[in-house]
């Protein structure tokens, strides 16, 4: 989603920003900006497409020791120049970046500024116009920045520059991600602390509602009634060097090729002294006081909680629901007595997900976050946090998050079956190990992968997924990693559902995947595709050792059959990347397309 930098110092901030901004870019994005300040006034560079572009017309010659940057993906107004970040007020005395959306922005434009001609599409621009509008009025600019943000409604980041006065950056927060980092003679501002760990490690959490005075020196966080708020600054625990590509081409490829360390990460996060799995025992203590169990999520994560549904229902015997977060905030279901929600995002800052925790939060009921960012909004604001200690994801289409995931929550399970003396039919230490080598093994049978991509999707317009129980859930992810970066046509069924209608799409030379890791559906998902390619379509089907037949194209190693989504998505994984690469597509960024969801 759109990214916020802002440094105030003593070096040349131009650099600092660009760099701040290249570090943002596998949010996703549509065009790029920055605004830098010195004695001569506001210096503005904006441009559609990627920071590339805007380099190429940056002024080298500018000097300036303040300045704020962004990325745009577009939501009110199409991907342009005109429409891009930052966005000035109608004198250029202030200069305003934002994420986010203002929700009543046509009603604040025809009340207050209907004297004033918009020049962009964008909601973001009525808020610098209405705060030069309150300078105007006689307010002095911290006050006018204040009374702006009583009235907006929605979710807002903010940094704002005046000309009038080098010394400040104006920050707010409502919803949408924001930090402040400080340093020795400088602070930046950041939406995400990877695109400053340049030049800082410490950073200040803003919270909803917040409004901060940024200047060299100092760092004063408010509330929206003007008292002074304190708090502590926390290091955040990444490696600059985590997020770099090395030797691969894409993130994507080197996040695939990540998952065997992520699953023998987690094991160690999780294990005691005695090598036994463990969570904290207040987790463990409200999930066994819970009668049912609410799982929220979007995307990926929301695949990734379907897997876990079936383990948790398997292992430890309590009901558990899956529930899309965008559906749930505005159609909450009936609940049960005693409910426990499970929030799943790999950022922890997904908008939907937030919305819905507030709204039960409300309701006095207890939330856990599953996610790989530590401090992130949906864990600050939960009672209780999973981590999922894979490591920054950069690409867009998930990978190693997934897999995480779905490890963590086979561990929840299993704890939560032991804590209640279940028996266990699964020593997952054993077996994730056994998972961590399979994948490895797939890791460097990826040549394979690219050959099936080559026979069945090179010149495809759309595609089928299917497979039965757990597999059903791997075959809706590997359709949305396929159509998220190649733009092929993608769909995931059940394979018993083909016939009540699917299947009228079938055909001649129609791919479709099977998958085959559940032995007793292992046969049922065979007459499936006896019925597909019966209508000429063209079966790749992929089945775990135990389980082949003759004419499978690819056998998967042997796993335990409720861990089977962690080994079997992988191809998926590969096939979707070796597909938009043979396209020419933008792997790590494609189209239309953020990795962190921060609006509803």
């Amino acid at each position: 989603m759109c990214g916020i930098v802002g440094y105030i110092g003593n070096k040349d901030a131009k650099e600092i920003l660009l760099k701040g901004l290249e570090k943002l870019e596998y949010r996703g994005y549509d065009s790029a900006g920055i605004a830098v300040l010195n004695e001569e006034g506001v210096h503005l560079f904006k441009e559609k497409g990627r920071i590339a572009d805007l380099r190429f017309i940056v002024n080298e010659q500018v000097k300036a020791n303040v300045g704020i940057g962004h990325t745009r993906w577009a939501t009110h107004g199409k991907p342009s120049k005109v429409n891009a970040h930052p966005h000035q007020s109608a004198t250029g005395r202030f200069t305003i970046v934002h994420n986010g959306v203002i929700e009543n922005y046509e009603q604040l434009k025809a009340e207050y500024l209907s004297d004033i001609s918009l020049k962009s599409d964008t909601d973001t621009e009525v808020v610098v116009q209405l705060v030069e509008k309150f300078v105007n009025d006689g307010y002095a600019v911290q006050e006018a920045f204040q009374k702006t943000l009583k009235i907006l409604k929605g979710s807002y980041a903010l940094a704002l520059l005046d000309e009038e006065n080098k010394d400040v950056i104006y920050v707010a927060k409502n919803k949408s991600p924001l930090l402040v980092g400080l340093g020795d003679g400088f602070n930046v501002v950041a939406s995400d602390a990877l695109a400053m760990l340049q030049v800082t490690k410490e950073f200040l959490e803003l919270m909803d509602q917040e409004m901060v005075i940024v200047t060299r020196e100092n760092v004063e966080i408010f509330d929206l009634d003007g008292r002074k708020v304190e708090r502590k600054p926390f290091i955040a625990e990444l490696d600059a060097s985590d997020i770099e590509k090395g030797t691969y081409p894409h993130y994507m490829l080197k996040e695939i090729d990540e998952q065997p360390f992520v699953i023998r990460t987690i094991i160690q996060k999780y294990s005691n002294d005695n090598g036994e799995l463990v969570i904290d025992q207040n987790i463990l203590g409200a999930i066994n006081q819970a009668d049912r169990l609410y799982i929220i999520a979007a995307g990926t994560s929301y695949h990734a909680g379907m897997v876990g549904k079936n383990i948790i229902e398997r292992l430890a015997k309590i009901p558990t629901e899956v529930h899309v977060a965008s559906e749930f905030g505005y159609n909450m279901p009936l609940l049960s007595e005693k409910p426990l929600f499970i929030f799943i995002s790999q950022s922890g800052e997904t908008a939907d997900s937030r919305a819905v925790l507030v709204q039960i939060k409300k309701m006095g009921y207890q939330a856990l976050t599953i996610t790989n960012v530590p401090g992130s909004t949906l864990s600050r604001e939960a009672d209780y946090t999973l981590l999922l200690h894979a490591g920054p994801e950069i690409a867009v289409a998930s990978t190693k998050a997934y897999t995480a995931q779905v490890a963590v929550l086979s561990i929840l399970a299993e704890v939560v079956a032991r804590s209640k003396g279940l028996p266990i039919d699964v020593d997952l230490v054993h077996e994730l190990g056994i998972v961590a080598s399979a994948m490895e093994e797939l890791c460097d049978t990826r040549d394979a992968f690219e050959q099936i991509a080559s026979d069945y999707l090179s010149f495809a317009r759309s595609s089928f997924f299917i497979g039965r129980t757990l597999d059903y859930a791997v075959c809706l992810e590997g359709a949305l990693k396929l159509k998220e970066i190649s733009y092929i046509q993608a769909e995931g069924f059940a394979g018993g559902e083909l016939k009540h209608g699917p299947i009228a799409l079938i055909e001649e030379g129609t791919p479709v995947f099977v998958l085959s890791t559940q032995e007793n559906v292992n046969l049922p998902i065979r007459g499936n595709v006896k019925e597909v390619a019966a209508r000429g379509a063209n079966a790749c089907i992929i089945s775990m050792k135990g389980l082949e037949m003759d004419g499978d194209r690819f056998v998967l190693p042997q796993v335990h059959e409720l861990l089977t989504p962690l080994i079997s998505v992988v191809p998926m994984q590969f096939i979707a990347y070796y597909a938009a690469l043979h396209r020419g597509c933008d792997v790590d960024k494609p189209r239309n397309l953020a990795k962190s969801v921060t609006v509803e």
